[in-house]
């Protein structure tokens, strides 16, 4: 998580920019997103150089050779804000704007409407000299960074659009251990936290691929898909896997819920923290997603939207809100219903509702599915998590407990689970059971909490015990009051 003194160093660049004229919040996280990503694409150059230089192979960099002002290193040396001001405006940006190559590619096609808008030298040297302090070299600090810059919008969170904590994220990528043949999209991408996550997965853990040439050109083209509604966001999301090293993420400016969406069938994978709530156009909802699921809440047109675009055997994982687990109205029981009778419901792992604090503190749930179109849900794993490894307050400090590494493991490991109690923290329960409780999914309705017997004694000598207590106060008052008064006689 942030640390408090990266918040001040944060808080402090926001005052500068609030208090000379740039009062827009979201217009200031898109101007400080463009200079982190200039000094992050510096730092990762550095990187590949010194890679490059150990192995003893020629390395081209994405930099001009004539123009090293143009990376971080020398950018942020220049002495006068007045040069700083005229080199950003006229060739940085513009050279930053077309590092995407192609003009249809996720990244020129989002970066080709923006404009840098800090627009007086001083602020934007100041700014510059702040940001070079911030350690944004590590990526799980680089999306903290994000996700707390993302929290200075007052609208945050209002649309339903939760930012996702970045070791949920992980811990959702390490339960669906994404392989090099996924195609894997989400839907509601935000900053593609999950995109991300899963192509750091990759390099982790088949860092071989890329000696495969299909497989690498896989990788860099049609791995990684993403929509979302906020052009902001999509320009942060192209920035974000760039950095990360996608070249060619598929990224596009779409309600994944509208009639301009007619994918089916096409992706392996699904990773999403979709909408919980806020506002939706009923008329131009899909009608295809209607015909299943007749309803106006976002979360559950997703899971039908799930369903329709995963190819037959694709795995989904996807954070949704805890009334969709035990909803009584039609739509709610229906979504269940299908996703447990037609297809395979392989787990439901409940969160702790300080998991998105202090953003929100609704509370949440995972669900794991594979799309099988048929009935395939023979049992279900449940996990109350109790603990991520932060408080569960405002303030998300780092603790001791963390369910996430026993989740991760017993998951892996499912067949071991068959002889758990349902009052361990994970047990299995048949679709059967499930079916006759109204396919309900709240881990409430299935786990058993054993009570201690404890036997307390009697009244008569709870109350002597008390009166003891008194005449012993009574007695030590007494002893203490003749002590100060033989003191008192002793100075007369």
């Amino acid at each position: 998580m942030i640390t408090g003194e990266m918040k001040n160093k944060v808080d402090s660049i926001w005052t500068t920019l609030w208090t000379e004229g740039s009062t827009n919040p979201l217009t200031n996280i898109e101007q400080l997103t463009y200079l982190l990503f200039m000094k992050d694409l510096d730092e990762a150059e550095l990187v590949k150089e010194k890679d490059a230089e150990l192995l003893g192979v020629e390395y081209t960099s994405i930099f001009p050779a004539d123009k090293p002002e143009y990376r971080w290193n020398q950018f942020k040396q220049l002495g006068s804000a007045e040069k700083m001001f005229e080199l950003m405006q006229q060739e940085i940006f513009p050279f930053i704007k077309t590092l995407g190559g192609e003009e249809d590619s996720s990244f020129s096609k989002y970066m080709k409407d923006a404009i840098f808008q800090i627009n007086k030298p001083s602020t934007l040297q100041k700014v510059v000299s702040a940001l070079d302090g911030l350690p944004t070299q590590n990526r799980d600090t680089q999306g903290d960074l994000y996700e707390y810059l993302l929290s200075k919008l007052e609208t945050s969170g209002t649309n339903g659009q939760f930012r996702t904590p970045r070791h949920i994220i992980r811990m959702i990528v390490d339960l669906m251990k994404p392989s090099p043949q996924d195609i894997i999209i989400d839907p509601a991408m935000g900053s593609a936290g999950f995109l991300v996550a899963a192509s750091d997965y990759m390099r982790e853990h088949h860092n071989d691929l890329f000696f495969d040439e299909k497989l690498k050109a896989h990788y860099h083209g049609e791995m990684f898909h993403g929509n979302d509604m906020d052009s902001t966001m999509l320009r942060i999301g192209a920035m974000n896997m760039m950095l990360h090293g996608v070249d060619k993420p598929n990224i596009e400016y779409m309600d994944s819920l509208s009639q301009d969406n007619d994918e089916k069938e096409k992706y392996t994978m699904i990773l999403a923290n979709p909408p919980f709530k806020g506002s939706l156009d009923y008329e131009s909802v899909s009608n295809d997603l209607l015909a299943t699921i007749k309803t106006k809440k976002t979360e559950l047109l997703f899971l039908a939207l799930f369903l329709r675009i995963l190819k037959p055997g694709g795995r989904a994982a996807v954070i949704v809100p805890d009334g969709v687990l035990f909803g009584s109205s039609g739509a709610h029981k229906g979504i269940r219903k299908d996703i447990i009778e037609n297809h395979k419901l392989e787990a439901v792992i409940s969160m702790p509702s300080g998991v998105f604090k202090p953003y929100a503190g609704v509370s949440t749930a995972i669900l794991i599915f594979t799309k099988i179109g048929r009935g395939g849900t023979d049992r279900v794993w449940f996990y109350d998590m109790q603990a991520d490894g932060f408080s569960l307050d405002d303030k998300r400090k780092s603790i001791d407990m963390n369910d996430i590494p026993d989740i991760v493991s017993r998951f892996r490991r499912l067949d071991g689970e068959a002889g758990r109690k349902r009052s361990d923290k994970s047990f299995f329960v048949t679709a059967e059971e499930i079916a006759t409780n109204g396919y309900n999914l709240s881990i409430n309705k299935y786990q058993k909490i054993e009570y201690d017997h404890i036997v307390y004694d009697k009244p008569e000598i709870i109350i002597r015990r008390i009166k003891k207590l008194e005449e012993d106060i009574v007695e030590g008052l007494n002893n203490l009051e003749s002590a100060v008064k033989g003191i008192d006689d002793e100075y007369k």
